[in-house]
């Protein structure tokens, strides 16, 4: 008899035991989570406080040979930093056509449209302005948008230059707010119609030599005249002796200063050295991210 009660004095005492731990694991388990969903709050909150809360779509536009891949990075960096959660993608057929994969809902914030290319290697330019179009006046009939931002690399930004030239003063399409040009080749490309070093950029932008279409882009000054759009112009150069990314020179880039003159709300330029700054890492840089980044979105 004494030992069964001995027995069941311990039984209790472990059982005591055993619900403290359980209890004391609990308190801890549930104090942790709550200081960390506080860190995380305060961490996210004044992040996403800095951005503005906009319906305002922002494209995307890859280059010659390029895809949605290409703006895969720079999308990815604008989710991260709680510029938006909304992002979906326009595919363009071969014949123009446009489809919308995703869906944006009513109250979107700050919205990101991917456009991909079926024929990414169109050198026709009229046709690449034309399917820019395309995309708008889906996107205008999907959600009624009546003003837009862009991002262009490479090629995207000279097609995105036709669009302009051809579309820019046609009140019935959405409005362009803002743009950004990545390594934009307004003035050619290296070994194809320019060679290394073979064209400098006055301080105005204007090129020794201009070749094609850039004489006809020069009609974008009276476009870009009064509407109020804010322009930055980021490229790269390798310091490698070639003042270019490898691909497009400095000089073609910088032309847009001279396309564009005093019309826009403001024009910036922005050089990117190094390795980074190759022309297909442009668009994979982190720090050129975190530019166009603040210059879209924030307050």
């Amino acid at each position: 008899k004494q030992n069964d009660r001995i027995e069941v004095i311990v039984v209790r005492k472990l059982w005591i035991w055993g619900i403290c731990i359980v209890v004391i694991v609990t308190i801890v388990a549930f104090i942790t989570i709550k200081v960390f969903t506080q860190n995380q709050s305060t961490v996210e909150k004044p992040a996403q406080a800095n951005f503005m809360n906009s319906s305002t779509p922002t494209l995307f536009l890859h280059g010659y040979g390029g895809s949605a891949n290409s703006e895969k990075f720079m999308v990815k960096q604008a989710k991260q930093n709680g510029v938006t959660k909304d992002v979906i993608t326009a595919n363009v057929s071969k014949g123009g056509e446009v489809e919308l994969k995703g869906k944006l809902e009513k109250d979107t914030t700050n919205p990101i449209v991917q456009i991909e290319l079926a024929n990414n290697k169109q050198g026709d330019l009229d046709k690449n302005a034309k399917w820019f179009k395309n995309v708008l006046t889906k996107l205008q009939s999907e959600y009624d948008i009546n003003k837009f931002n862009f991002v262009g690399h490479s090629m995207g930004n000279l097609s995105f230059a036709q669009y302009m030239l051809t579309y820019g003063n046609d009140p019935s399409l959405p409005q362009l707010n803002k743009q950004v040009n990545i390594a934009g080749t307004y003035n050619g490309v290296l070994n194809m119609n320019e060679q290394v070093n073979e064209i400098s950029v006055d301080a105005n932008g204007k090129p020794s030599r201009m070749n094609q279409p850039y004489q006809e882009l020069q009609q974008l000054k009276e476009i870009y005249k009064g509407k109020n759009i804010d322009v930055l112009n980021i490229f790269g150069d390798l310091k490698d002796g070639t003042s270019s990314d490898g691909r497009v020179s400095n000089s073609s880039s910088k032309s847009l200063k001279y396309l564009l003159g005093d019309s826009p709300k403001s024009y910036r330029e922005s050089k990117y050295e190094g390795k980074s700054a190759q022309h297909s890492q442009l668009h994979e840089n982190k720090e050129v991210a975190k530019e166009f980044i603040a210059f879209l979105w924030t307050k």
